[in-house]
């Protein structure tokens, strides 16, 4: 669980309708993001209990401090393609958005 300032809300990921962990490929060496093409910087979307999507950013260097940020069902689609999340299980109101996304 971890709660986040998002402009004037605080989202808690906790409370989250749905999660989706961003995906991963090896290089040889490592497991590298899909979305930051970094094996040290994450990526995670949620789907708030009011139906927001946001993304949670983290990052195993030291120091770093994750932070989190809203983003649009266009931005929700995308991410989720460039994670190789297959449009048929998206949620409904991105699937649309998705397939437009797709050639």
């Amino acid at each position: 669980m971890a709660k986040y300032m998002i402009d004037d809300t605080q989202v808690n990921t906790s409370n989250a309708k749905n999660v989706w962990e961003e995906d991963t490929y090896f290089d040889g060496k490592n497991h590298v993001s899909c979305v930051t093409h970094s094996e040290w910087e994450h990526q995670t979307l949620y789907l708030s209990r009011k139906d927001r999507y946001y993304i949670v950013y983290s990052s195993q260097w030291q120091g770093s401090v994750d932070r989190a940020e809203f983003v649009t069902m266009h931005e929700a689609a995308a991410w989720l393609l460039q994670n190789n999340y297959d449009v048929k299980k998206m949620p409904e109101n991105l699937r649309k958005l998705a397939t437009s996304q797709c050639e």
